[in-house]
């Protein structure tokens, strides 16, 4: 299992909206001059892969849970309009990812593309009478939510 730490580094590069240069650091000096940090880069990896799948496993359960529970109190167009937003989350949160994983090849900062897919969601929500923008909106929050329960999953049940 990682450790806290660097679970603590992968989920607020999730977290974090902003577009701060981010540079990569060799953990040691040998590991700069031997390239021996390549078998550790796999492992961090393949830990942020990991934590990737578990985000969006929770992400989709959440999504299932409050969609039915929106349904149930409101109405069905109201949970539509909800799971529009979920989705365009989930899809955000893939983005995010993809992101965040070519960080220290290549890139050395995170692109602003996918704000694009929100902006682009609320316009539309604006424009269609049939949508609303406030179910649409906590819907694409429900990834936030997701780091919000995984970072108490965490806090309380580290082995988990």
């Amino acid at each position: 299992m990682c450790s806290h730490h660097n679970l603590a580094v992968l989920v607020s590069s999730l977290v974090s909206l902003s577009d701060e240069s981010i540079a990569p650091t060799p953990t040691t000096q040998q590991d700069a001059k031997t390239g021996s940090g390549d078998t550790e880069s796999g492992n961090s990896m393949q830990e942020f892969h990991q934590l990737f799948q578990r985000l969006l496993v929770i992400t989709l359960v959440l999504t299932g849970v409050i969609f039915i529970s929106v349904w149930i109190f409101y109405s069905l167009n109201i949970a539509l309009n909800y799971l529009i937003g979920a989705c365009t989350g989930v899809v955000y949160l893939k983005m995010l990812a993809k992101d965040v994983e070519g960080l220290g090849g290549e890139k050395d900062r995170l692109s602003k593309t996918r704000f694009a897919l929100f902006i682009g969601l609320i316009v539309l929500s604006t424009q269609l009478h049939e949508l609303k923008i406030l179910p649409i909106f906590l819907g694409f929050l429900t990834y936030k939510a997701t780091l919000i329960v995984y970072t108490v999953q965490i806090a309380f049940i580290p082995d988990s």
